[in-house]
């Protein structure tokens, strides 16, 4: 048997093999993130033995550098592990007098950690649960760039039109956005007929604002307090500004598409726990992966970043423990969003709320507790594919 650590970079990987007896094969083998790179190591590694059977394969999961290569061996046959960076060094502590660490001694390790055995593998998802993660991840980023356009579009308006905030109670509703992509400044807002301005707002609203709004806009734009120099810049930054926030929410309702087409194709129990519908259990369960790698809920609070960090030093203890936001904070975002929804709709969390409240605690901290809670639930529906049934 042949054992076999891959070292990931970002542009090139560097590979060293050991036989049974942990003598060194050959080390410093590089070869490029490519598919010529690939091949130059399947060769290399077959020039030892035409079977894939006699290798065992191990690499770090190395931000998303190890995934090229660990799929081009995936389907190559060979018998692969993924292990966290963080084991490699404890094994180096373990096993080097001196700290040194470089491409070749790291492949080198991580060969003789796979031939000893002594590691835990970093589990993969199946196909679609990777799917799942990178299209929950990517909403979480589209989402974000939405608040960022929203937070600049914010910015804008009070320096060409402040007013314009306090007519409309969302500015960035169907009929406010509609508005200022076609009047972007108080003195578009002014030149504009109240008749022309009340028709178009009544058709963006289906009726539910019209002559009174557009009075109002008038008014405010008549004595509006904005800036009145190198109005085309602005209104040229607004229009810009609008238009990304309507295509990236286009993005998001399509990516939801996605998210909820492989949902249903899993038939995960997850959606039936209070608070958490397609969006979020698809962020949940696939950040969870295998739920078999904890073995008890504590475990995944652990993991979710939800677990109490307890700062203590000599005799000193801090009378209050914040949260230790280690882990996915993918999945902890998910959970948390849940227990918002969960703390006030479920039965059972519900009450659980309202009992941290009386202790005196403060609102977040009482959803802290319930998004612990619901890892407990969370837990058990994966672990056994049961629904969740809550207790009246």
């Amino acid at each position: 048997m042949f054992f076999v650590g891959i070292d990931i970079g970002k542009n090139n990987h560097v590979a060293s093999m050991m036989d049974d007896s942990g003598k060194v094969v050959f080390k410093a083998f590089s070869f490029p993130n490519t598919s010529d790179g690939g091949h130059a190591l399947f060769s290399k590694l077959t020039s030892y033995s035409s079977s894939t059977d006699d290798f065992e394969i191990g690499m770090e999961a190395t931000g998303h550098y190890w995934l090229s290569v660990y799929s081009f061996l995936f389907e190559k046959k060979f018998l692969l592990h993924v292990i966290n960076p963080i084991q490699t060094d404890g094994w180096r502590r373990g096993t080097e007098i001196r700290k040194r660490k470089n491409d070749i001694i790291d492949s080198v390790l991580i060969a003789d950690l796979i031939r000893y055995g002594q590691f835990v593998e970093t589990r993969l998802a199946d196909e679609d649960l990777f799917s799942l993660r990178t299209l929950a991840r990517f909403r979480t980023y589209l989402v974000e760039s939405i608040s960022d356009l929203k937070r600049k579009v914010v910015c804008v308006l009070d320096q060409v039109f402040p007013e314009y905030q306090s007519i409309f109670s969302d500015i960035f509703g169907k009929t406010s956005k509609e508005s200022l992509l076609q009047f972007s400044s108080p003195i578009d807002f002014e030149t504009v007929s109240s008749q022309t301005l009340a028709e178009l707002l009544a058709k963006l609203s289906r009726k539910q604002a019209g002559s009174a709004t557009a009075e109002q806009l008038k008014t405010a734009a008549s004595c509006s307090f904005g800036v009145t120099f190198a109005k085309s810049s602005f209104t040229f930054q607004l229009k810009a500004l609008i238009e990304q926030i309507a295509f990236i929410e286009k993005q998001v309702k399509e990516t939801e598409t996605e998210i909820a087409g492989i949902m249903e194709k899993l038939e995960s129990p997850i959606t039936t726990i209070t608070g958490i519908g397609n969006v979020t259990g698809a962020a949940i369960i696939s950040e969870i992966g295998d739920i078999s790698k904890f073995d008890s809920p504590r475990k995944l609070v652990a993991f979710a970043g939800l677990d109490a960090m307890v700062t203590q030093s000599g005799e000193f203890e801090a009378a209050h423990n914040v949260m230790s936001k280690r882990g996915s904070p993918y999945l902890r975002k998910a959970i948390f969003q849940a227990a918002l929804v969960a703390a006030f709709k479920d039965p059972v969390l519900s009450a659980y709320y309202q009992k941290k409240r009386a202790e005196g605690k403060h609102h977040l901290t009482c959803i802290g507790a319930v998004a612990r809670k619901m890892c407990s639930i969370i837990y058990a529906v994966v672990k056994n594919n049961q629904p969740y049934v809550p207790k009246a």
